[in-house]
């Protein structure tokens, strides 16, 4: 870079100070009660080249297309299964799948319409995925709004140096919801502010001109889906970005509990009348077990080798997987699969005797539930803190827009720990985000 970290550096109090100022905050629960709080930015940013750009572009391509023909074929032929490439149980007993979505087509045949994979990089340069993101993954905005204002206090840091844009993300995905808009609006469903990701929301709405809708401003009647503006005019709605999980999205069809979601959507989705991004049912796909067999998939589906690799990862549920787990506990981590931000992660090495024990007795009882995988020695990232340089883990969350075609973002979401001796880098385990500069040949 021409220009110098260490005058992104002088910036770092200001742009930070900024973020608060437009309320870039993430919001997390803990013991029932809702806590809003920042998400520290750090002013150096993760670089990546143009050649390497290209290869990870290739193979998050390729990855996203073998997991929407995976989704496409265990809710209708379910030819995988029937091949033995993937267990049937393995599958159905997923807490991701959902039986209500069999035989659902999504209009244009789309169902992950954003993918956010997370991936890693080792000390040697490899890059392998951690992690794929199909239902609500979140997480673009940041970078977005953290380029904007370092734009503006450092303007010289854009104009000596050859980056790719990000503020493109907003136009790939109003074209992408257009695409599967089915006749009227695009709306973004929210909760409400007290979701987690609540900025996302409306700064998306805002940049694509969508609609930000909660529940009750949105209404079916004679199949159609319609938005009631103040003045109580209805107005047709096409696509539905929701930002809700599946289980509150409607009523009816799932959790008669919910009070976020819309009564009857799932009906007209059914009958191909709205699109909502992602599908429902996508978290067949990214359940954490699953993630074992996207390898398999690529082959399958696409007749290719996957570009990109997997972190070494071994299922308890096979009998010679669990030997090697139960030999090798203590240089391995263990998911729980149907956890997430960075939840239900153990490090073998750092369980006592008893809580090892106590785990693996829980292993070898639900062996379905977790999956182990070697620890990869992730390369560490400078940031800044206290006014000095230091060392830390980071991932990256990139993104892939499908509508069309899949288009991956030139830029992403890297997340840091601010803990020396942690490799959780999630927001709700007290990380911080960098932009990510995509550099231009």
């Amino acid at each position: 870079m021409k220009v110098t970290e260490e005058e992104l550096c002088r910036h770092s109090d200001s742009v930070n100070e900024q973020l608060a100022r437009y309320g870039v905050k993430f919001g997390i629960y803990r013991n029932g009660e809702f806590h809003e709080q920042l998400f520290p930015f750090d002013v150096i940013p993760r670089v990546i080249g143009s050649g390497e750009f290209v290869y990870l572009e290739r193979g998050l391509k390729q990855r996203v297309a073998a997991l929407n023909a995976f989704l496409r074929d265990i809710y209708s032929d379910r030819k995988i299964i029937a091949n033995g490439v993937i267990p049937e149980e393995f599958v159905f007993s997923g807490s991701g799948y959902l039986a209500q979505c069999d035989g659902v087509s999504p209009p244009g045949g789309v169902y992950s319409h954003i993918s956010g994979i997370d991936l890693v990089q080792g000390k040697n340069g490899s890059w392998y995925v951690l992690e794929d993101n199909l239902r609500i993954p979140s997480g673009a905005s940041y970078p977005m709004v953290a380029r904007e204002l370092c734009m503006r206090s450092i303007p010289s840091a854009f104009s000596d140096n050859l980056t790719e844009d990000n503020r493109n993300y907003p136009e790939l995905l109003r074209k992408m919801m257009d695409y599967v808009n089915t006749g009227g609006h695009s709306v973004i469903l929210t909760p409400g502010r007290f979701n987690a990701a609540y900025f996302e929301h409306s700064y998306f709405a805002e940049r694509t001109g969508a609609r930000l809708v909660t529940c009750e401003d949105l209404t079916v009647e004679n199949d159609r889906l319609y938005f009631i503006d103040y003045s109580g005019k209805k107005e047709q709605v096409g696509a539905v970005y929701r930002r809700i999980s599946d289980e509150y999205i409607d009523p009816v069809s799932f959790n008669r509990e919910s009070l976020i979601g819309v009564p009857h959507i799932f009906d007209i989705y059914r009958k191909g009348n709205v699109a909502l991004i992602n599908a429902p049912g996508n978290g067949a796909a990214d359940d954490k077990g699953i993630y074992y067999f996207v390898p398999r998939m690529v082959k399958y589906y696409l007749g290719e080798e996957a570009i990109l690799q997997n972190a070494p990862t071994y299922l308890p549920y096979y009998e010679e997987d669990m030997k090697y787990v139960l030999a090798k506990f203590d240089s391995l981590v263990i998911k729980d699969v149907a956890e997430a931000g960075g939840y239900g992660v153990v490090f073998g090495s750092k369980l006592s005797a008893k809580e090892k024990a106590d785990f693996m007795a829980m292993l070898k009882a639900e062996p379905r539930r977790f999956i182990a995988q070697e620890v990869i020695d992730f390369r560490d990232i400078d940031i800044y803190e206290g006014g000095i340089r230091v060392p830390r883990k980071a991932d990256l969350r990139a993104f892939v827009l499908t509508g069309d075609e899949p288009v991956v973002w030139k830029s992403g979401l890297t997340r840091f720990s601010r803990n020396p001796d942690s490799f959780i880098v999630n927001s709700s385990q007290g990380g911080g985000f960098k932009d990510t500069w995509v550099m231009k040949d």
